[in-house]
């Protein structure tokens, strides 16, 4: 098993410098600049401003620069939000961020797994038909259109619940948050549950353990075990589409985290910020990755040895 994990983070460092080097080059070649404003500062200021963050300097020794930084730590200085760094304003965001996806993460599977798993015992009836008629509806609606309508229902109308802030993560800030991130991964973690239990019910060992008169409960946890395989392996894209969907919810929603500064920065041209997001959600996604390697390797150890 250790020899399992270090080849996922052997492939994994890789993986993030390629993320961190096209990233900086994008963001770079991009029109305008962090320091471009409605009202042009004097050509002696921007010259000042440039020379303070290093933007004089040639494209490559910028890279190089910003690479010898990152690997001290160093996400070096916000250019939208003058006086913080980068890791003060995650210091910030990130355990708004965290929390969301966190919660949004820990529904989505739970609810998920159980509406799939329920849809692929009861194949083909009533309750089958609502359960994947409620998934094709939550994967089709897109979150900005959730997120409102969500406010309205409950915010404005029925007045059970804000309809936004954070006020230092009171549980009901969050419920609304949290169920708009989560209901498109529930739609697809039930579709993916039901489809994988349904093939791992028809399999043959399943079919013997039946002939052989076993308990139907044993027969559907040794099966739910093996359907389960698919759905750990997507726990990464899932988490990346959390993260992702946070930068409209909490846009929407107007909480404090990553994903809304991710936005300033993106307008301002926050060359930093919007750097340090990329690495910090790549970083984060790859990491989920490996995790759910290492789940998908216990719960089938064929996987460990590359079979």
């Amino acid at each position: 098993m250790i020899g399992f994990v270090l080849r996922r983070l052997a492939q994994a460092i890789p993986t993030l410098f390629l993320v961190v080097t096209g990233s900086f080059f994008l963001i770079r070649l991009a029109p305008g600049g962090p320091f471009d404003l409605e009202r042009p500062l004097p050509p002696a200021a921007m010259q000042n401003l440039a020379r303070v963050y290093g933007l004089d300097q040639p494209l490559i020794v910028q890279y190089g620069r910003y690479l010898a930084a990152l690997i001290q730590g160093d996400l070096g200085p916000s250019f939208s939000f003058r006086d913080l760094t980068v890791a003060d304003l995650f210091a910030r965001g990130l355990p708004v961020s965290m929390t969301l996806g966190g919660l949004a993460l820990l529904l989505s599977l739970s609810v998920g797994i159980g509406l799939g798993a329920w849809a692929a015992f009861r194949r083909g009836g009533g309750i089958d038909r609502a359960i994947g008629l409620l998934a094709g509806l939550t994967l089709a609606i897109p979150t900005f259109v959730v997120a409102p309508l969500l406010q309205i229902v409950f915010g404005l109308s029925l007045r059970w619940l804000p309809v936004g802030s954070w006020e230092g993560g009171a549980p009901s800030h969050l419920v609304l948050p949290v169920l708009t991130l989560a209901l498109p991964q529930i739609g697809a973690i039930a579709r993916l549950t039901r489809t994988s239990l349904n093939e791992t019910l028809n399999a043959q060992p399943v079919r013997t353990m039946r002939a052989m008169g076993l308990p139907p409960r044993r027969v559907a946890r040794h099966a739910l075990r093996g359907a389960l395989l698919p759905v750990v392996a997507i726990v990464g894209p899932v988490a990346a589409g959390l993260l992702t969907g946070s930068v409209v919810v909490e846009t929407i929603f107007g909480l404090p985290g990553i994903g809304r500064a991710f936005v300033d920065g993106a307008l301002n041209r926050d060359y930093t910020l919007v750097m340090g997001t990329v690495i910090l959600v790549g970083l984060f996604v790859t990491l989920l990755n490996i995790v759910a390697d290492i789940a998908c390797a216990l719960l089938d150890p064929r996987l460990r040895h590359g079979r």
